[in-house]
């Protein structure tokens, strides 16, 4: 059952207020296929009203807070999320089928969001440069203006906290349009913003479907930069109609991650990195180390300790707090079956068992473990989003780089070896925009710059990168004599 909210969910909020839609949709629960509630399904004149607002609120008294009250702001944003991390948790483990701990990890990150760049948002400064005599040059760094951002399902808190937490420290006004599978934590982060004392404006949310609102927002003329989370497809659609009007765009798209396993890796201290990057939040994750490259002398002994994992790991509804939930949707689930189906006799390490209590309506997949495979083989190469790993044997260095580097995406890589040289070659030699050496992910990593390359997408967000990202560069030349 969904709490009590402080706001209406089938509501939009444009300009300070909340406010209907012409029309709904249903919130589904993932965990058991009920209906959770109405939300909004946003038209493209609200769209247009909530761009207005923010040019608005850009002219008004967001544009004219300083830096300092801009930090406060987020400051106290962050605050309030801590108090209600509780409510995000179990509403993200509704909307989602996160399981609460993963949930309330989540909401934890995104109050960690808000603490850096409302510390961050008074120390973007500009520089001088020398130049010819009788001249003083110097940059400034400026808001684009109205930002749009749209969120995708499978992790909106972060990456609501690392898009709309780093254009808010920077002056922008934001339009989020939150994915119509999962906007509860969207709309409670905007009430809690204005709890927090953001003026009218500053921050409007307009969930819908991708198709219509999402598609208005990267359209409109009124907006300045896009940041948008989601798969190539839809990222390439974007970046198009954003490019109608010379917008910018930050891209955050698919991944096929791979973990490169050297014969002189700590396995115990692997084993865990190697398993849950691959199958938190059910594997719905751009970054997930999907591929397994594991060297031959070490293949079996991998093969065996993951199996075993993947045996032991409990599969349930989101609010019980499993090791694994459903995926987002039955859409999702038939997506994720086909590839299954499609893999054919590809060999099975092992499948984590489905128990016979869950939910008939649950979008649920059984996790599975293939290898050894080749790695041109589908599996290997498809981003498939789903609760999936292969295992590739790798003899050399070399090959263990070409094989990793032999994909369209290049967003994450973890390489694990105890030989310093190795782990240098390697974190130079792989095409990603990440590199964890004898880990994996840094704990989220709020102050680590982070995006990809090819089909991975462009841009980066996280830490100070993110806020250059949301801003623009000015570049001043005084002549005084």
């Amino acid at each position: 059952m969904l709490p009590t909210l402080p706001f209406d969910p089938s509501h939009v909020l444009i300009n300070g207020t909340w406010r209907a839609t012409a029309a709904t949709l249903p919130l589904i629960n993932p965990s058991d296929g009920t209906t959770l509630c109405q939300i909004a399904n946003s038209t493209a004149d609200d769209v247009d009203a909530a761009v207005t607002a923010a040019h608005r609120a850009r002219e008004g008294d967001w544009g004219r807070m300083t830096a300092l009250d801009r930090g406060r702001c987020l400051t106290r944003l962050g605050q309030h999320v801590l108090d209600h991390v509780d409510l995000l948790a179990k509403l993200e483990a509704l909307d989602v089928g996160k399981p609460l701990a993963q949930a309330r990890a989540d909401a934890i990150a995104l109050a960690r969001y808000c603490e850096f760049y409302g510390g961050a948002a008074d120390k973007v400064h500009g520089e001088t440069i020398p130049y010819l005599d009788g001249y003083t040059v110097y940059t400034l760094r400026e808001p684009h203006g109205v930002t749009g951002h749209i969120v995708p399902w499978n992790y909106p808190m972060q990456i609501i906290g690392r898009s709309v937490g780093a254009a808010l420290a920077m002056g922008n006004a934001c339009v989020l349009k939150p994915a119509e599978d999962a906007c509860l934590t969207a709309l409670m982060f905007a009430h809690l913003a204005q709890k927090a004392g953001f003026p009218d404006g500053a921050l409007n949310v307009v969930p819908g479907l991708g198709a219509q609102a999402g598609d208005a927002l990267a359209r409109h003329p009124g907006i300045h930069h896009l940041s948008f989370t989601g798969s190539v497809q839809t990222g390439q659609a974007v970046q198009q109609a954003a490019g109608e009007n010379v917008v910018p765009v930050t891209l955050e798209l698919g991944g096929k991650s791979p973990q490169i396993v050297f014969d002189d890796a700590d396995l115990d201290q692997a084993l865990p990195f190697l398993v849950n990057a691959g199958l938190q939040n059910a594997g719905q994750t751009c970054s997930a180390a999907s591929r397994i490259l594991v060297q031959s002398a070490v293949f079996d002994d991998v093969a065996s300790r993951m199996a075993e994992a993947y045996r032991a790991k409990v599969i349930g509804p989101a609010t019980e707090n499993p090791d694994i939930g459903p995926l987002i949707s039955r859409k999702q689930k038939d997506r994720v079956t086909a590839f299954l189906e499609a893999a054919g006799t590809t060999p099975l390490l092992a499948e984590t068992p489905l128990p016979d209590t869950l939910p008939e309506q649950g979008a649920y997949v059984q996790p599975k473990l293939f290898g050894p495979i080749a790695p041109d083989h589908s599996l290997a190469q498809d981003e498939i989003f789903g609760p999936v790993q292969v295992l590739i044997p790798f003899d050399t260095e070399a090959d263990a780089v070409r094989i990793a580097n032999g994909t369209a995406y290049g967003l994450v890589a973890g390489v694990w070896t105890q030989n310093g040289a190795r782990q240098m070659r390697l974190a130079k030699a792989l095409r990603c925009g990440q590199v964890f050496i004898n880990n994996y992910g840094a704990g989220g990593g709020v102050e680590l710059p982070f995006g990809g390359i090819g089909k991975s997408g462009h841009g980066r967000e996280k830490g100070f990168e993110a806020l250059y990202g949301f801003s623009t560069l000015k570049t001043v030349a005084a002549r005084h004599g």
